[in-house]
């Protein structure tokens, strides 16, 4: 395969049990048989089917680039077909995150969750899919960060050469739909004031510099940014984002992609989209949320790209070395639960907008008062 591979990254909730805990394994078995009908006919390169949580996840590699019609006509197909398995079944939320009746020709803004790049493969071509569930896309703003703009957790970023550079981030505004590209380390104080506010800056790209050892204008890494209650206009469950990330040669290495995950930072999401608690790196055994519906899970898996097929995966947070982070974030939960209703545990009002909790306030609207 020569020239540019695109790997897609496509994950929709299309109905799992109990709830919202896990994938049913029948939705997995007809993705993997659809998809490999796709393969043999030589529309995708390669694929893997996984479930993060309650969500079913596609990786694809193929040669026609992100946002190809046919492609994410695969994805959509294959959620379909796995959505009329779900309503047989009588799973919960079957096919919730399918926006729409009819593909329109993409899945963006459609209900399920993107992310895609295209680039020239390398000698050696590292590549780690990471899939959340439970919360939402300002989740990986932290991490994504500290891979591409913090020397204290990418030592590359001091010792390697080929690294002084820095990156370009993408960041969207999704709030008001726009975005601005921002450099590190020079605009590093600019660029944390913006995606410290997670629910509304979001990283959507990672580009290397100009000059640098890998093209400027291929990214690194990229996240999916699909807001569910901006698309559907009420809440419809999290947004579970999905996001890819190239490792090594002029990139952070692979244990340095994985290293922010050490520490289980505060997410949103969690019980009912309306909680604030620590991601957890499991491993894909334990990717299943019961705990209050949680807490919120990242899985990460490690492959090598090969003339546009993909070798592995590697389970990467199947090691006892994340055992520590799976712990503190069993003390994080237990400290936030002890909150029970109350802030910060409980998202703040103005996050709670597109939830249920509306109908309570309207409910009570005509008991208030004037003081």
């Amino acid at each position: 395969m020569s020239g540019k591979v695109t790997v897609s990254l496509i994950k929709a909730d299309v109905g799992s049990y109990p709830g919202h805990a896990r994938c049913h394994p029948d939705l997995l078995e007809i993705a993997e048989k659809e998809l490999k009908s796709y393969r043999e006919r030589g529309v995708i390169r390669d694929f893997r089917v996984f479930n993060a949580g309650d969500d079913l996840e596609l990786i694809l590699t193929h040669d026609k680039g992100v946002d190809s019609q046919e492609i994410h006509g695969v994805a959509w197909e294959v959620f379909e077909k796995a959505t009329e398995r779900a309503k047989e079944l009588k799973l919960y939320g079957a096919g919730q995150d399918l926006l729409s009746d009819a593909f329109s020709g993409n899945v963006r803004g459609m209900g399920p969750g993107v992310a895609e790049m295209e680039f020239t493969e390398r000698g050696a071509e590292p590549l780690i899919a990471f899939m959340m569930d439970k919360t939402e896309p300002g989740a990986f703003n932290l991490p994504i960060f500290r891979m591409f703009a913090d020397p204290f957790n990418t030592a590359g970023l001091i010792i390697d050469p080929s690294l002084h550079p820095g990156f370009v981030f993408e960041v969207w505004d999704i709030l008001e739909d726009r975005r601005v590209f921002m450099k590190a380390p020079e605009e590093m104080y600019d660029l944390l004031a913006l995606i410290g506010a997670k629910s509304r800056f979001v990283i959507k790209r990672v580009f290397p510099k100009e000059g640098g050892k890998l093209p400027a204008d291929e990214p690194v890494a990229v996240v999916s940014t699909e807001k569910l209650y901006q698309i559907a206009g009420e809440y419809v469950g999290k947004d579970d984002p999905v996001a890819l990330v190239r490792a090594q040669s002029g990139l952070p290495a692979v244990g340095e992609v994985l290293e922010p995950f050490a520490f289980p930072h505060l997410v949103s999401g969690w019980m009912r989209g309306s909680h604030n608690g620590p991601i957890m790196p499991v491993s894909l055994k334990h990717s299943q949320c019961t705990r209050f519906d949680g807490p919120p899970r990242v899985i990460a898996l490690g492959f090598q790209i090969a003339d546009g097929t993909l070798v592995g995966p590697l389970d990467l947070f199947d090691d006892p070395a994340f055992d520590s982070a799976r712990q503190k974030a069993q003390e994080i939960a237990e400290y936030m639960r002890r909150h029970g209703p109350f802030e910060p545990h409980r998202l703040p009002m103005e996050d709670m907008e597109y939830t249920t909790l509306p109908g309570v306030m309207e409910k009570l609207e005509e008991r208030f008062e004037r003081i």
